[in-house]
C-alpha cells in the first residue's frame, strides 16, 4: 500500500513538526522493463517510469503534495497556478483534499479535455486566459505576490522537492542510477528535480553513479534548444507547449553537470512514438511523455551506442488525459457489425474450424 512520498522519504523532504502529512497515495509508481523498444534501439536495459499511475494521472502529484502541505503549514487558505493541464488537475485534487480554495488559469482552447475536466470536477475555480501558458504564469505570479494566495507552479521550491523523489525510486528499484535518463521538457521543473534527486542520492552513497540527463522538447516549443524564449510555442504535445521555461537555469545545469543533452523532436516523431508505445509496449501515454521516447529513437538513429547501457524513459502522464487525440490518430477504424456470428467472423477474418457444427 502506497502511503505517499512524505512517508517514504520524510527524512529527505522539508518536513517539520508542523507539516501536515497529507497524501492521495502519490509516488511508488512502476518501473516497467521494455520488451520491444529495447531491442529496436539496442539497449542493454530499457525501463519506463510510469508516472501516469499517480492519483491524478501525472508526475505533478509528487510535487503538489509537498507544495500543498507546506501551504497548509504556513496558514494559507488558497492556492493558485497557471497550467497546460496536468498542474491544474493536481492542484485541484490536492486543494480539494486539503480544504483549500484552488484557482487555476489556463490558456483558452489549449488544454486537453481530460485535464480540464479533472480541475472542474475537483471544484477549482478555472479561468481561461486569452493567451498562452507563459502569459498565464505571469498573471498568477502577480496575483500571488499581491494577495495571500500560495503559488504552486514549479517556481515553488517545494514542488521540486517532491518531484525529486521519482529519482530516489528509480535508484531504489535498480540498485543504482541508470546510465541515461530520457525526460520530456516543458517548464523544465521535472528535469531539474530529477537531477536534484540523483545528486542527493549520489552524495548519500545510495548510488555509485549519476545519469546523463537527456531532455527533449517539441520542435515548435523548444526555447532551450534555440537558446531564446518563443513567444508563440506550437506543438501537439500540449503539456510541454511552453515558450519560456520557469526552470530554465535548472535544466541547463542538469544538462551540463550530467554530460547530457537537451534536444528537440518534431510532432511527427512524437506521434510515431506515442503510437508505438501503445501498440507495441502496451503503455498508453500522453503525447508529451512520448517526446522522450522519440528522443531515444532519434539518438539511436544518430548513432548513439546503447548496447552496454541502462536507460530509463520518464512517462510523465497517462494517455487518458487526451482521449480525443488517441481516437483521432489511432489508425484503426471502428467497425460496426450485426449480431450475426458469421458477419463477426468475416470482419475478424477468422477461418471456420472444420469441427464446428452448423
Amino acid at each position: 500500500m502506497s502511503r505517499g512520498v512524505w512517508y517514504r522519504y520524510r527524512d529527505l523532504l522539508p518536513l517539520t513538526d508542523a507539516t501536515p502529512l497529507i497524501s492521495l497515495g502519490e509516488g511508488d509508481t512502476p518501473l516497467v522493463r521494455s520488451r520491444y523498444l529495447a531491442v529496436e534501439v539496442g539497449c542493454k536495459e530499457l525501463y519506463y517510469k510510469l508516472e501516469g499511475c499517480n492519483p491524478t494521472g501525472s508526475f505533478k502529484d509528487r510535487g503538489m503534495v509537498v507544495a500543498v502541505a507546506k501551504a497548509l503549514e504556513s496558514g494559507s487558505t488558497a492556492i493558485i497556478c497557471a497550467s497546460t493541464g496536468n498542474t491544474s488537475a493536481s492542484a485541484a485534487a490536492y486543494g480539494a483534499h486539503s480544504g483549500l480554495r484552488t484557482i487555476v488559469l489556463v490558456p483558452r482552447g489549449s488544454v486537453a479535455t481530460g485535464k480540464l475536466a479533472q480541475a472542474i470536477a475537483h471544484g477549482a475555480q478555472v479561468l481561461t486566459v486569452d493567451g498562452n501558458f507563459d502569459q498565464a504564469l505571469e498573471l498568477v505570479r502577480a496575483l500571488s505576490a499581491t494577495y495571500p494566495i500560495t503559488l504552486v507552479n514549479s517556481l515553488n521550491p517545494h514542488r521540486l522537492q517532491g518531484q525529486k523523489t521519482a529519482a530516489f525510486e528509480i535508484v531504489d528499484d535498480l540498485g543504482g542510477a541508470p546510465d541515461y535518463l530520457f525526460i520530456p521538457v516543458g517548464n523544465a521543473g521535472n528535469i531539474t528535480a530529477y537531477w536534484m534527486g540523483f545528486c542527493q542520492y549520489h552524495e548519500l552513497g545510495k548510488s555509485p553513479n549519476r545519469p546523463a540527463m537527456m531532455g527533449f522538447q517539441a520542435a515548435g516549443a523548444a526555447p532551450l534548444v534555440r537558446g531564446a524564449p518563443i513567444s508563440e510555442p506550437q506543438t501537439i504535445a500540449t503539456a510541454i507547449r511552453i515558450g519560456k521555461p520557469a526552470n530554465w537555469q535548472g535544466a541547463v545545469a542538469a544538462r551540463d553537470e550530467s554530460g547530457g543533452a537537451i534536444d528537440a523532436v518534431t510532432d511527427e516523431e512524437i506521434l510515431a512514438a506515442y503510437k508505438l508505445m501503445a501498440s507495441r509496449e502496451g503503455i498508453f501515454c500522453e503525447p508529451a511523455s512520448a517526446a522522450c521516447v522519440a528522443g531515444l529513437l532519434k539518438c539511436a538513429r544518430g548513432g548513439v551506442d546503447f548496447r552496454s547501457k541502462r536507460v530509463v524513459c520518464v512517462i510523465t502522464g497517462t494517455g487518458l488525459k487526451e482521449p480525443e487525440l488517441a481516437v483521432r490518430h489511432a489508425g484503426v477504424p471502428l467497425q460496426n457489425v450485426s449480431r450475426d456470428l458469421g458477419e463477426v467472423e468475416r470482419a475478424l477474418r477468422l477461418a471456420v474450424p472444420l469441427f464446428r457444427e452448423r
